[in-house]
């Protein structure tokens, strides 16, 4: 009798030099890998770090594999970088990106709340909320930004104006100095951080002068979200 191994998981992210951002998105991937016993989980990345995503595919080759992009939002790293590493071979596939979600909108939504309420006060009816994104020049990644932005309002329940740190307006700074115009009676301005784990954004976003900053959606240390793993899980299932 013979067996049907499951596909590998290539976990691709970013990459990054934060040392917090790599432990954040390390834990992220053991994470998938005690959800997901039978598979090989693979951390692999697309800049900064290696092994990137095209050594991975070599080191595969011949063997079913399925990249998740640990991006949340599909610019040109899914729809290039990636794309070109899983064309050579037959048995390598692609799924989509990690957002948009309504599952990490609702992890974004809890991470307002807990930021507020470590702020001192629990998100009030004054507060302004503003998504802050890592921005791309690819229209599509924009557009899944602004849903995403869609969607915390909607878990929310008030608007939330979305904002990005590079490449599209409005920056998060901008948006941060537009909100704080429009407070009134004690509200404060809220960023919430649609970030995949702490680095060079998170840092450019605190400095953007938000009464309240949020966490990424991965942190170094404390429980890995549940509502992430299970993300990256579905993508996964999604293909293989």
């Amino acid at each position: 009798m013979t067996t049907t191994e499951p596909p590998v998981l290539l976990a691709c992210a970013h990459g990054t030099s934060s040392p917090a951002g790599r432990t954040a998105v390390q834990r992220l991937v053991d994470a998938v890998a005690a959800e997901l016993p039978e598979v090989e989980v693979v951390p692999t990345w697309v800049d900064v770090q290696t092994p990137d995503l095209a050594e991975r595919t070599e080191q595969y080759a011949g063997r079913p594999a399925v990249v998740v992009p640990l991006l949340l939002s599909a610019g040109y790293h899914v729809y290039v970088d990636v794309a070109e590493a899983v064309a050579a071979d037959d048995l390598h596939r692609v799924s989509a990106a990690l957002g948009p979600d309504r599952v990490l909108a609702r992890l974004l939504a809890r991470r307002v709340h807990e930021a507020c309420t470590a702020a001192g006060a629990p998100l009030g009816e004054h507060d302004r909320v503003v998504l802050a994104t890592a921005g791309s020049s690819d229209r599509r990644a924009v557009a899944d930004c602004a849903a995403v932005a869609d969607l915390l309002a909607e878990e929310l329940g008030r608007p939330v104006t979305v904002s990005y740190l590079a490449a599209a307006r409005p920056r998060v700074a901008e948006a941060v100095s537009g909100a704080r115009a429009d407070l009134v009676d004690g509200g404060r301005v809220v960023v919430a951080n649609y970030l995949l784990a702490p680095g060079y954004f998170l840092n450019l976003s605190r400095a953007a002068g938000a009464d309240v900053d949020t966490e990424p959606l991965a942190v170094p240390e404390g429980e890995v979200p549940a509502e992430l793993v299970d993300v990256v899980v579905s993508r996964y299932r999604s293909v293989a």
